[in-house]
């Protein structure tokens, strides 16, 4: 069995932002557009009106203060609401594809490692552009490494399972190390018209190099252990898909089609699962709170890591115990932890643990507890 080790990491952030207030006037001015549309409707109480947003409601239902995104000009147009990216044509590389590689990239230059030195890429993430070819082959082509890619969706989870089945092949032996990256355009699936959620995800790329730790040339995260585990609910969900066409109607702008979340259930089922997860496998592992230097949690909600993070280390997380990026990035769904990772890590000592979790749709959470080398 050999040991394996996080010994690269890389980030791929869009250059456009868009802020709460920039956000807030994009979907008022919506909401002006929608409510005159459906006056009749409004006045006859078959319809009710669409309610304004507002930065405060925002930051305090989340957290949240600006997301990056692929294209903000559609997002922002009251007529449009979702984002604009170019049709490419099938021998250009996908949009997935080629943020993949900036991020990939920077893991590789990270590690001291070139393509040659990887067996296998992983692309983990909640949404694929494509069902195939696999969106990892096409990394793995761009960045002219031999052996073999797959794609995963475990939804917000999809990188610490990613990390998990790369983790379990370089410790049995197939390979000696593997690129997981995490290229989320969440953008694509937020329904920008709907308060509850219009605010919630932003767009990024994150990639880990995973190796045996024996092949490690500069300072390292050995991987003790890993554990994921899944339950079944509906109350996240994105009802897209091939079949979609062979319903009748399910071709028009469906809401349905969209982001769905029950955000009172999430928040309510997730939390128990989540913490309970994380205390079992620390102790399992034989990590007590007081060992635990880093928290590095999925990014969806401030007041929902700061429960899990309270439970987890038995009161409140010191400054930098377990830092947050959604106020500058938003949810990512499964790159969230990588970049809190990839951002807040630097700074341990050697013999000092931490712990990775992301968790979400499915429902799915996964675990990963780390050592700096």
């Amino acid at each position: 069995m050999h040991q394996p080790a996080i010994t690269g990491t890389g980030v791929f952030t869009p250059s456009q932002i868009i802020t709460n207030d920039e956000l807030v006037a994009a979907f008022n001015a919506h909401a002006d557009l929608y409510n005159a549309e459906n006056a009749e409707k409004i006045a006859a109480g078959l319809l009710e009106p669409k309610p304004y947003s507002s930065s405060e409601f925002i930051h305090a239902a989340s957290g949240i203060e600006q997301r990056y995104v692929l294209d903000k000009t559609g997002v922002l147009d009251p007529e449009v609401m979702h984002p604009w990216l170019r049709e490419r044509d099938d021998d250009e590389p996908g949009q997935m594809a080629e943020m993949a590689l900036e991020a990939c990239t920077q893991a590789l230059e990270m590690a001291g490692k070139t393509a040659g030195d990887v067996d296998a890429v992983l692309c983990a993430a909640s949404n694929h552009e494509r069902a195939y070819p696999a969106v990892a082959i096409e990394i793995q082509d761009l960045l002219g490494i031999q052996g073999f890619a797959f794609d995963m969706n475990v939804a917000c989870s999809s990188a610490t399972f990613g990390i998990q089945a790369a983790a379990d092949m370089i410790r049995s032996g197939s390979i000696r190390s593997a690129l997981v990256v995490n290229p989320e355009i969440c953008s694509a699936h937020l329904e920008w018209r709907d308060r509850d959620c219009h605010f919630i995800f932003g767009d990024v790329c994150t990639a880990v190099l995973i190796e045996r730790a024996e092949d490690a040339k500069g300072l390292h995260f050995l991987i003790k252990s890993t554990r994921c585990a899944t339950q079944f609910s509906n109350n996240i969900r994105n009802n897209n898909g091939f079949l979609r066409r062979t319903r009748k109607d399910h071709m028009e702008d469906r809401r349905d089609m969209q982001f769905m979340q029950n955000g009172r259930k999430v928040f309510k089922e997730v939390l128990p699962l989540v913490s309970k997860h994380i205390a079992d496998h620390m102790a399992d592992e034989g990590v007590a709170a007081t060992d635990l230097k880093r928290l590095w949690l999925h990014q969806a909600n401030k007041t929902m890591n700061d429960y899990i993070g309270k439970k987890v280390l038995g009161r409140d997380p010191a400054d930098g115990e377990q830092p947050n990026i959604l106020q500058d990035y938003a949810n990512t769904s499964s790159a969230g932890s990588i970049i809190a990772f990839a951002k807040y890590s630097k700074d341990l000592q050697p013999g000092d643990t931490g712990l990775i979790c992301s968790f979400g749709a499915g429902y799915s959470v996964g675990s990963v507890i780390l050592e700096r080398a």
